[in-house]
């Protein structure tokens, strides 16, 4: 059950050894009083019970803020998704906002897994990544990029049961004609559920991975490419 409440991170001891620099015995240590909890809004409480419910493994991350506009505010630590029959692990993911994770597990499961399996006859069992938060600007602009603030996941490939791995990369142009096609309805199938996809026909700099925003607020299509 996702807790209500998030514990922020005590603070740790500055000291140790067991004398003080000048020789007496150090003073008995005072009592911690208890952590603080975070309160989280019911719209971040709401997305975390959607997410729960397809039994991916997460949990809540406290939110911060670190200056120039960069945050993660509603933000969770995804490790893993549930498909019809397996689960499937994510690598080299850091926070991203609930309704980005959400997104992600939908598309997992019924997205990427449901046609590895029809059409490369082997089921996901890893998503690779290339990161999620980072405080920075769309490469170059000054406009302040989705993943400033954990809305945007770089996936960069994908592992089966069967032990081959598919890669944005290798596959897009390259692999097999099945792997080509799998990449290929797959981020269509990416298209319907994020509110910016970006792969390899956008621009050189996507050549290795989807580029995948979270669902607009607004509902309406985004831009896909």
């Amino acid at each position: 059950m996702v807790r209500k409440l998030v514990p922020l991170l005590a603070l740790s001891l500055g000291a140790c050894g067991n004398l003080v620099p000048d020789g007496r015995a150090p003073a008995r240590p005072q009592a911690q009083a208890a952590p603080r909890a975070v309160a989280v809004s019911p719209q971040a409480n709401a997305c975390f019970s959607e997410l729960g419910a397809t039994g991916a493994n997460f949990s809540p991350v406290p939110d911060r803020y670190y200056g120039a506009g960069c945050s993660t505010v509603g933000t969770v630590s995804l490790t893993a998704l549930q498909g019809d029959a397996a689960r499937f692990q994510l690598t080299n993911l850091g926070p991203v906002s609930c309704p980005l994770a959400d997104a992600m597990a939908a598309w997992a499961r019924f997205g990427i897994d449901r046609a590895a399996r029809e059409m490369l006859g082997s089921a996901l069992v890893r998503i690779e990544t290339m990161g999620s938060y980072n405080c920075r600007t769309v490469a170059g602009s000054a406009r302040l990029s989705a993943h400033a603030t954990a809305e945007a996941i770089d996936v960069a490939g994908f592992v089966l049961a069967d032990g081959r791995r598919i890669s944005v990369l290798g596959g897009w142009n390259g692999g097999t004609d099945a792997e080509r096609q799998f990449l290929r309805v797959i981020h269509a199938s990416a298209c319907r559920r994020f509110g910016m996809i970006l792969g390899p026909d956008y621009n050189a700099a996507h050549r290795d991975h989807f580029h995948l925003e979270a669902p607009r607020s607004s509902g309406g299509n985004g831009f896909c490419r």
